[in-house]
């Protein structure tokens, strides 16, 4: 339509999104189609967390709040940091915003000209470029395929980064892949980027606490800190403690930059709800045992469904690190004609006759810009997963 923006013909819809609302419309019509597409914890929220938000309620901790959050809430982020990632910020520096990806908008907005480049290494959660073109930004992107385990390696991140380069959004455990850096891989890319003083990074750590077999999460600003005072540490209480609807992220970082975010905040959502707000000062403050044994469960989640999609025929699933992910290789099913004679020709076509045919709804790989590969989120119960994982052996089994 003519009078819709250019900035807007310059994104494009959220394909994870997409895949959720079109599982839920053949449900709704009375299909039998399992969901693996939504990137939410299917655990409920704890209940000293829900027990803090009515507490708040009734105490009439229901008004506006500080654009960029509680007090009480930036105080336990900088307590967070500094117990968790050895990172002392002040509340000043500490910054909360309604979702995650509101960080990230307020960051590149706030910070993008025309012409300025965004590192983003591929395969990558499907908002990150979008947000950047919608700024004004150029994303570049630094691929990281199977061959490597979905890592990024230091010589890739060098050859992407140009005079231009304002930016690295760093992404780790990864959606879509799963894949987690040790503290040594970190340091590799973290000493590329000492080399290059104009680049900041903003790091995504929100699948943090959800890392398997002993696994130590390390953060950028941690392995090297002369990467501090350039760094944005995002985070958030949707996955670790199962609030995706809650609509709560929280970073930390350079004074000026979060003074310039709070700037832009308080022209578009203004402060994130008082009520969320103060449930994730529980979340932050309150016990963190159920963490690891709701990560066990997710690995025990993930050993199964690695376990049976390598025995899939055309299929191969490496074991990722961390998050609810895995992200299989299709490249065995590609040229294949399925039982109604559509010939696959690449991801797209592949998650299609699946949704088609078996009732399974994942999401395509070319929609996190690497291909043929598709992503799972195994954020869902073990019976449904085994099921899904059955019918995915059957399509492929009997693919001509």
């Amino acid at each position: 339509m003519a009078f819709l923006s250019d900035a807007l013909a310059r994104v494009k819809p959220s394909a994870t999104i997409a895949v959720a609302s079109k599982a839920r419309e053949l449900k709704a019509a009375g299909r039998d189609v399992i969901s693996l597409g939504a990137g939410e914890p299917d655990f409920d929220t704890p209940d000293n967390i829900k027990e803090a938000a009515v507490r708040a309620i009734w105490e009439g901790k229901t008004k506006y709040t500080n654009v960029d959050g509680i007090p009480e809430l930036k105080e336990a982020i900088c307590r967070k940091f500094k117990r968790e990632n050895g990172l002392d910020y002040k509340p000043a520096q500490a910054f909360v915003a309604p979702g995650g990806k509101k960080i990230i908008f307020n960051a590149m907005m706030a910070t993008l000209n025309p012409g300025d480049e965004v590192v983003i290494p591929a395969p990558y959660w499907v908002s990150y470029p979008d947000i950047v073109l919608l700024a004004g930004g150029q994303p570049v992107f630094a691929e990281a395929g199977i061959e490597s385990k979905f890592k990024l390696s230091p010589e890739t991140l060098e050859a992407a980064i140009t005079p231009k380069t304002k930016w690295l959004i760093f992404n780790h455990p990864s959606n879509p892949t799963g894949a987690a850096y040790s503290r040594a891989e970190l340091k590799a890319l973290t000493d590329v980027l000492m080399r290059h003083p104009h680049v900041w990074v903003l790091t995504d750590d929100m699948y943090e606490h959800l890392v398997y077999d002993d696994f130590e999460f390390t953060t950028p600003a941690q392995v090297e800190p002369g990467l501090y005072g350039r760094t944005l540490t995002m985070n958030g209480v949707s996955k670790a403690y199962a609030m995706t609807g809650w609509r709560i992220g929280y970073c930390a970082g350079p004074e000026p930059l979060i003074k310039a975010m709070t700037k832009l905040q308080s022209q578009t959502t203004s402060n994130p709800t008082s009520i969320s707000q103060w449930a994730s000062v529980e979340a932050l403050n309150g016990p963190q045992d159920f963490l690891k044994s709701r990560a066990q469960s997710f690995k025990e989640r993930r050993d199964l469904v690695v376990s049976m999609l390598n025995q899939a025929k055309g299929i191969q699933c490496p074991t990722p690190e961390g998050a609810f992910y895995v992200y299989p290789s299709c490249a065995g099913l590609i040229g294949k004609r399925t039982q109604t004679g559509k010939v696959l020709g690449n991801d797209e076509d592949v998650v299609t006759a699946l949704l088609e045919e078996e009732g399974v709804a994942v999401v395509h790989g070319a929609a996190f810009g690497l291909s043929p590969y598709f992503r799972i989120s195994y954020a869902t119960s073990k019976e449904e997963l085994e099921e899904s994982c059955r019918r995915i052996q059957r399509f492929c089994g009997n693919l001509e």
